[in-house]
């Protein structure tokens, strides 16, 4: 299998308000940027957004080593949540429902496909790619 790169990351200004994503995909000296945004969101849903919208553009399955500053997301797999939101029918440890269940679902069958690695990075800090990432996603916001 081929391996691939992607960085992501998601901003909301305000939260709910007005979101954007952005991510970065590299794969043998090749880069893509990619972005977009949505008027009335949060924060979680921009960065899982990023994540479907690199692993998407992917044409076949592929090792992805994917860097995100959102503990939501990396913990979600790399603690085994998400396969207990699964086994218990998409209920928290509380026993609330999930939130941004389809969007989990959607993330999750891409998981399937692709063998991903979520790395978590510190945002806003001096990860180049990470704040490229983050620039992507607030310029889209400032393209709605």
């Amino acid at each position: 299998m081929k391996k691939v790169v992607i960085y992501t990351d998601g901003a909301c200004s305000g939260n709910p308000g007005p979101g954007g994503w952005g991510a970065i995909l590299m794969y043998e000296g090749n880069k893509k940027e990619i972005s977009g945004g949505k008027k009335d969101t949060t924060n979680n849903v921009m960065e899982l957004t990023a994540a479907i919208e690199g692993l998407k553009l992917l044409k076949f399955p592929c090792v992805v080593d994917l860097y995100s500053d959102s503990a939501y997301l990396v913990n979600a797999f790399n603690q085994g949540w998400i396969y207990n939101w699964q086994k218990n029918n998409w209920k928290t440890a509380g026993k609330d429902p999930v939130k941004n269940k389809e969007i989990w679902e959607e993330l999750y069958k891409l998981t399937k496909i692709h063998k991903v690695n979520f790395i978590k990075v510190k945002g806003h800090s001096d990860n180049e790619f990470n704040n490229r990432c983050d620039e992507l996603a607030r310029k889209a916001i400032d393209e709605l």
